[in-house]
């Protein structure tokens, strides 16, 4: 894979003997590569990641590796607070639901796949351990969102997919914003063991709404509609097993 440098000023050191843990993929919510430079390359912006990977699938590094770039903002995963001392940053570039939201083509799918597992495998970072922007900041950010192919990277070695999970659950009803009910305590649990955060308390508040909409955007994207159901349940029991958390 060929990997053009075009170094971004907006970075720090990760702190001492920290390392990343983490592999964490957005989207950009431009129009286009050189909006996307001019924003990530500013230093009055102070936003970064390490790498951009274009619609055609050329890849951009912008900060190393080593280094700490500033890409998840005020995020959490499994208990770390600091996501971005503990992680790695590509942007996919995507209009992203502000300016249009569209697929992604099959040759920047397979840049990123090819790229993602170069940097899970320098690191050491576990599959459950390659995330959505929405899984560490649900209340804040949407990204890569519904339409990413998260299947596809699973499929290749990167991340995880709950593939064939029969829509069956001791939970039969739907809950919403408000509900209160042991389902909706033992997902909360699921979900915070997975890596969310997402207190127990049995009550489907606005923070868990936000959860559940990450989740199922990655892992149900025909349906994220935030509500606690079957199918929901059931996928969320899937992918725990698939991470052995």
């Amino acid at each position: 894979m060929t990997i053009l440098d075009i170094p971004s000023p907006n970075f720090d050191d990760r702190p001492p003997g920290v390392g990343a843990e983490l592999l964490v993929l957005h989207y950009t919510d431009t129009t286009d590569r050189a909006e996307t430079l001019s924003y990530l390359l500013d230093p009055a912006r102070e936003v970064s990641a390490h790498y951009l990977v274009d619609e055609d699938g050329a890849v951009i590094r912008l900060v190393p590796e080593a280094k700490r770039a500033w890409h998840a903002g005020k995020a959490c995963w499994r208990g770390m607070r600091d996501v971005n001392a503990r992680s790695i940053g590509i942007e996919i570039q995507n209009p992203g639901h502000r300016c249009g939201y569209r697929d992604f083509p099959a040759a920047q799918i397979d840049a990123v796949i090819a790229l993602g597992r170069a940097i899970v495998t320098r690191h050491g970072i576990a599959a459950r351990d390659v995330l959505a922007h929405s899984d560490v900041a649900p209340s804040r950010k949407k990204d890569p969102g519904e339409l990413f192919a998260w299947e596809r990277l699973a499929q290749a070695g990167l991340g995880l997919y709950p593939s064939h999970v029969a829509p069956r659950h001791r939970t039969t009803r739907s809950f919403g914003p408000g509900d209160a009910d042991e389902a909706v305590l033992d997902a909360q649990t699921l979900l915070g063991r997975y890596g969310y955060e997402c207190p127990a308390t049995g009550v489907l508040d606005d923070a868990t709404h936000a959860v559940l909409v990450a989740f199922q955007r990655r892992f149900r994207a025909w349906n994220f509609d935030g509500r606690l159901d079957g199918e929901t349940h059931a996928r969320l029991r899937a992918v725990i097993a698939l991470a052995g958390a």
